[in-house]
């Protein structure tokens, strides 16, 4: 016994298909205007829809991808620019240490022309290492005409002197504020004579066997007497930062190095001229 099968959904449907097909026709056959049918102007807006949104999805995607290839374009500006700066920075500190160097040397040769000097320039290689020996190397010896014990001078002051026996091609100098070193000094306003040495501290000077009597004041210039038969005469020292009443009847001053020693770069060595005297030193 086959079973009784309801039709009714399946009738339903077919009817509402009918109804469906039935409209479209219509549709197509009825003008909503002059020209388009209402399924034309129906299928149209959708289609404009679907269009429209497309477009708008392909201008965003364009407008991504172009801002993203303009980014990395500007990146790649920026860092050819960075590039570019540095370069110049680079040329800038090179012409500046030309500079620097090119006013050095003049002072040197304006300097050399007013001393009346054998000399011969010299350039700072090296420093000393250990505290309280305070040292330069320059890249000026033997073969060059230095001799121990030459004076070592700048267009500010000066400097120290050649260390023993120089090498062929270099030597060190003693710089004069080594607590070791010593200098023949006078002030240059009243005369008065004593003998500067350098201290435990770089930065200051003192002047010794000053007696009490004398005329020495704060500012006063300190310049080499010559006497110690290392430094010609007449060349800056410091000048006077303090002055007081020492334990005897000496004065204690303190001078204030005309040489910036930390900074040195460029110097002149006297030299022994051919058939001069030699100089003798009596430390």
């Amino acid at each position: 016994m086959v079973a009784n099968v309801d039709r009714r959904p399946r009738t339903s449907y077919l009817l509402l298909a009918v109804v469906v097909g039935h409209l479209i026709l219509i549709s197509a056959q009825v003008q909503a205007g002059p020209r388009n049918s209402v399924l034309e102007q129906v299928a149209f807006g959708a289609f404009a829809e679907v269009q429209h949104a497309l477009t708008v999805a392909w201008q965003g995607v364009f407008g991504t991808w172009s801002e993203y290839v303009a980014l990395r374009d500007l990146h790649a500006r920026n860092d050819a620019l960075a590039a570019e700066v540095a370069d110049l920075k680079l040329q800038l500190q090179s012409q500046r240490a030309l500079a620097r160097r090119a006013r050095s040397l003049q002072a040197l040769l304006d300097m050399r022309s007013d001393a009346g000097l054998a000399t011969v320039s010299a350039r700072v290689i090296a420093s000393g290492v250990a505290p309280y020996i305070r040292t330069l190397t320059f890249d000026r010896g033997r073969a060059d005409g230095v001799a121990a014990d030459a004076a070592v001078i700048a267009p500010d002051g000066v400097v120290g002197r050649v260390l023993g026996d120089p090498a062929r091609a270099a030597s060190q100098v003693q710089l004069l504020n080594d607590r070791n070193a010593a200098a023949g000094a006078r002030v240059e306003r009243t005369r008065a004579a004593g003998i500067v040495r350098g201290t435990d501290d770089e930065s200051v000077l003192t002047m010794e066997y000053v007696s009490t009597t004398e005329d020495v004041r704060v500012g006063d210039r300190i310049v080499t007497s010559g006497i110690d038969g290392i430094y010609p005469p007449g060349y800056v020292i410091g000048d006077v930062s303090a002055v007081s009443l020492g334990s005897d009847l000496h004065l204690q001053i303190s001078v204030d190095p005309a040489v910036d020693f930390a900074r040195l770069e460029e110097v002149l060595v006297v030299v022994q001229e051919r058939g001069a005297p030699a100089l003798n030193s009596p430390w």
